[in-house]
């Protein structure tokens, strides 16, 4: 175990000097402000050209709330790309206790492998926690680790199943049956995360580190050990999450989307761990936590007030992330692609039900900005997740406002439009910096296209994916920025089970889900051909997608559309094109795994 130099300017775990941190992050703060005020003053100057009007003070003030965000973006984006291809030295920068992980030290500290289900197709669940089995087994000595299946179903025959499916795995690994335990609670109190800290406080002191996993999580026998001997390493690393990458998907939707996800993950989160560092993210699955301080420090607390934005915390891994660092423990990321799966929603519609779950989540945070004596960049990770959602309606208005511009007056053959076109092209490159940075970092790494087919192939997918995402990002954004003004009036998500497998949309169930975003885009339209008919084709990437919700869901969720991706190999990942052991033991799992008759487990 390394003994971290004890002095008073290291981070918590001894990683690295504190000031260091602190001038990372004044510079991330300064160049940040600095493109910020440049947007800012740039937009004065357009709109103000001729005088203020009331719409141009609107416009101005709807972007400087939706802008913060995207300038993140950028500096994340850019920065992360440099991280990349700096080198080992750079790679040392942003995660120092990795190298810890490829030690040949024998986990001696005791691990719960813990896997959260609620309403989820029960044999789905658990060929990924039987495949997690078999590699882990293979990994090394797995005597160390237990497995947990802790159930929230309300259900009760999805809860039969979920009871036939475990005593169905212990009876095909009678090795490890005393270590494997299944406990349904008959109440959802405090969501997931009321479910996680009902197994610390009853298994808790059994077990140095726990490893939560969502039904969809899958993660190698290989990267989990590497991540418990980094924990072993590190008495003082209280999280340790992994980039979680999207497995390969049998939804057309769903394999474009993370063709793009991944790409822009990966530097985005590279560069955001280089200053956030000993205050990094949690994301609530695939992740190693240390379970004392998580049971002592991390309890959520009841806001005050009503649901939705009162009572129970939805979205509760940023705010333990939070008071895991109030603790005394670090919170960091490992930034790099490593064995670490999760499933994609399948639908356009599944994918929104899970932003505004989402969504909800973090607008309670706005409660918990005043917590007492955390760090800093704690308090701004917590307005971090605020601004992911709260740009959201602040743009859309500022797209309603803006077609409305032609009528507040002014002379619009004197409208700087030469300057107003720059600053929108500069605002759709902030808008896929994060993706246009992990598309250069694989044509930029040694053998990263040959990955992925091919550059042709790999190019075809990217300009794809980027129309893709233009569609989808105008059918999200108007959803969530609905479900927002919904908030204010009482309206709340469901917390139930996700529907993780391919389905095709009906016409039906698209208009009930999308009406809203066929009516926008109609007034989008009529207003630029009424007014300003060049506007409809400048604005099309911003636009097209509210036109066109309705069959871009049921066209994408379509097999058809599924089956042409296949067929010309667009938008693969390289786990389609070369199944790594993992996901092929997965398959035959999943396929062959057989059934057995009923046994009593517990229940709580």
């Amino acid at each position: 175990m390394s003994s971290a130099p004890m002095r008073e300017n290291l981070t918590p775990a001894g990683l690295q000097p504190a000031a260091m941190l602190h001038r990372r992050r004044r510079v991330a703060l300064a160049v940040n402000f600095a493109i910020y005020a440049a947007l800012l003053w740039w937009l004065a100057s357009i709109l103000g050209d001729q005088g203020w009007s009331a719409i141009d003070v609107a416009m101005f003030i709807c972007f400087a709330i939706a802008a913060p965000w995207s300038v993140i973006g950028v500096w994340n984006a850019l920065l992360g790309l440099w991280l990349l291809h700096g080198g080992d030295a750079a790679r040392q920068h942003v995660m120092p206790f990795a190298s810890a992980g490829d030690s040949q030290e024998p986990i001696t500290q005791r691990t719960a492998i813990v896997m959260t289900v609620r309403n989820e197709d029960p044999a789905r669940a658990i060929a990924r926690l039987e495949t997690m089995m078999l590699s882990m087994a293979q990994a090394g000595d797995d005597s160390a680790f237990a497995y947990f299946v802790l159930s929230d179903t309300n259900d009760e025959s999805t809860a039969h199943e979920e009871e036939r499916a475990v005593a169905a795995l212990k009876a095909r690994h009678p090795q490890v049956a005393a270590r494997l335990h299944y406990r349904r609670r008959l109440s959802n109190e405090g969501f997931k995360a009321g479910n996680v800290r009902d197994f610390c406080l009853r298994w808790g002191h059994d077990f140095e580190f726990m490893l939560p996993l969502d039904a969809d999580s899958l993660m190698s026998g290989e990267t989990i050990f590497r991540m418990v001997r980094m924990g072993q390493a590190w008495p003082k690393l209280g999280i340790l999450q992994s980039l979680v990458v999207g497995a390969p998907a049998t939804s057309g939707f769903a394999r474009v989307f993370q063709f793009g996800m991944r790409h822009g993950m990966r530097p985005y989160t590279m560069g955001g761990a280089w200053w956030a560092g000993d205050c990094g993210p949690f994301w609530g699955h695939n992740a190693l936590v240390r379970v004392a301080p998580f049971r002592d420090h991390c309890d959520l607390p009841l806001l005050p007030g009503k649901p939705p934005l009162g009572g129970q915390i939805l979205s509760h891994d940023q705010v333990e992330a939070v008071l895991m660092r109030r603790a005394g423990f670090e919170c960091r990321v490992l930034p790099e692609e490593s064995g670490s799966y999760e499933d994609n929603p399948p639908t356009l519609l599944e994918f929104t039900r899970r932003d505004l779950r989402w969504c909800q989540g973090n607008m309670q945070y706005w409660a918990l900005l005043g917590l007492k004596n955390i760090q800093p960049m704690s308090r701004f990770q917590l307005l971090w997740a605020i601004m992911m959602f709260i740009g959201v309606p602040a743009f859309t208005l500022l797209i309603a406002l803006a077609a409305l511009k032609p009528l507040d007056g002014e002379d619009m053959a004197r409208f700087p439009a030469h300057s107003a076109l720059g600053l929108y092209g500069v605002w759709l490159f902030m808008y896929l910096a994060p993706k246009l940075a992990g598309f250069a970092d694989i044509a930029l790494t040694r053998g990263g296209l040959a990955r992925y087919g091919g550059g042709a192939r790999f190019a075809s997918g990217a300009l794809f994916e980027l129309a893709f995402s233009f569609l989808l990002g105008a059918a999200t954004t108007l959803r969530t920025g609905l479900f927002m003004i919904g908030l204010l009036f009482g309206r709340s998500v469901i917390w139930s089970g996700q529907s993780r497998d391919a389905h095709e949309l009906s016409y039906a169930t698209a208009f009930v889900g999308l009406w809203p975003q066929l009516v926008f885009g109609l007034y989008l339209y009529a207003m630029a051909a009424w007014l300003a008919p060049s506007l409809i084709l400048w604005s099309a990437p911003l636009t097209l997608g509210y036109l066109f919700a309705i069959p871009f869901a049921v066209e994408t969720s379509s097999p058809r559309f599924t089956a042409f991706l296949q067929r010309t190999g667009l938008c693969a990942i390289p786990e389609d094109l070369a199944r790594p052991p993992l996901l092929a033991m997965l398959e035959q799992v999943s396929a062959s795994a057989p059934s057995s008759p009923p046994q009593t487990l517990e229940h709580a």
